[in-house]
């Protein structure tokens, strides 16, 4: 079984501790208790946080906030994960933004479905606040040099 590090993880350099205070994440969880555990590990980090409960609320808010990095649950009512992150990825504007999908699922059909809407990495439930980080820190720096090169 690959390890958290072995998910998709692109060799970047990461944002420093404080360049994290500087990055605006997006949660996407039908879960009150994953959005709420997930903000708690990212606000402590200095992240900004928005929240979502699925799919519809989140494309709501991310034409508003503009995230520099997309955390979504696979297994949501009305609208999954994966069809969020491939309208998310069909969009110009957030094309590049990096989406990492939030599953319990581990197996080798989810992570490829996972790929083939565009997601960029895939974290499996129940994650740590330092996968969370780690995450974010290689992402948003991605995130970051895509915005710059797109204004």
């Amino acid at each position: 079984m690959p390890s958290q590090e072995d998910q998709g993880q692109v060799s970047q350099p990461k944002l420093s501790v404080e360049q994290l205070s500087t990055i605006k994440v997006m949660v996407i969880d039908d879960s009150n208790t994953i959005r709420r555990s997930a903000e708690i590990f990212l606000k402590s980090s200095g992240c900004e946080v928005i929240l979502a409960e699925d799919g519809f609320d989140a494309l709501a808010k991310i034409s508003n906030e503009h995230p520099d990095i997309i955390f979504v649950d696979i297994m949501m009512p009305r609208l999954d994960g994966y069809q969020t992150c491939s309208l998310i990825k069909r969009n110009a504007r957030y094309k590049s933004t990096p989406v990492i999908m939030l599953s319990s699922k581990d197996g080798l059909f989810d992570r490829a479905r996972g790929r083939m809407v565009g997601s960029d990495q895939y974290l499996t439930k129940p994650f740590t606040q330092e996968t969370l980080i780690d995450a974010v820190q290689t992402y948003a720096a991605i995130s970051r040099t895509n915005q710059q090169k797109a204004d």
